[in-house]
């Protein structure tokens, strides 16, 4: 449909209602919501953090992209979750101590609650003893770190360390993400999966729960 071509400037563009109003048309005209998230909604979001990198897009920019997205992620979440209603599993995501970055971060966490996870998502600047206390409160099967730093991506191997020296890091999968990250780093730091996007990231927490 014409309209859904639409969708993602309207993101980019922090249009909420103009966004909203696609989304429930697409809805109506039957197209798939997971199509919506994927096609439209992810890219741009994609598009406005690349244009913020660039010195073309600025902080006020990214927060209306990221209403809208959030406002079209409500409609759509409950045409995701699985008709038994229940939630595949309980998960906790943070971004690491010293990074104050969050988009990608809420983009994953909304992504994997519209999926059907409980998500207990922690906000920014998290420190290792706050990951543990959450992990000892919620007890959740995963762990989700995020950096977009490269000065703030090793600290994602103290929240592991201090997980393990807790007694803890055998009862959670950790899992990894961000700008600087990629799939050698996870592995050298001990964690148990890695992914670039969000899409990636749902995938990769159905997985690792699988190999429970």
């Amino acid at each position: 449909m014409a309209e859904l071509v639409n969708l993602k400037e309207c993101i980019v563009s922090g249009k909420l209602e103009d966004a909203k109003t696609i989304v429930n048309e697409a809805i109506a005209a039957g197209v798939e919501a997971q199509d919506i998230i994927n096609n439209y909604l992810i890219k741009g979001m994609e598009e406005i953090g690349q244009r913020f990198e660039e010195g073309k897009a600025f902080v006020p920019n990214l927060l209306l992209a990221a209403r809208a997205m959030k406002g079209c992620l409500e409609i759509l979440k409950p045409l995701l979750k699985d008709a038994s209603g229940t939630s595949l599993g309980t998960l906790v995501i943070g971004t690491v101590k010293g990074d104050l970055h969050d988009i990608g971060k809420n983009l994953v966490a909304s992504m994997l609650e519209g999926c059907g996870f409980e998500v207990i998502n922690l906000g920014v600047d998290i420190s290792d003893r706050q990951f543990v206390e959450a992990v000892k409160k919620y007890n959740p099967q995963i762990v989700c770190l995020s950096a977009l730093l490269t000065t703030t991506m090793n600290y994602m191997q103290n929240v592991i360390d201090t997980l393990a020296a807790e007694g803890l890091r055998d009862k959670v999968k950790v899992l990894v993400g961000g700008a600087p990250v990629n799939e050698e780093f996870a592995m050298r730091i001990g964690a148990d999966g890695y992914s670039s996007n969000a899409n990636g990231a749902v995938l990769l927490a159905k997985r690792v729960l699988q190999a429970c």
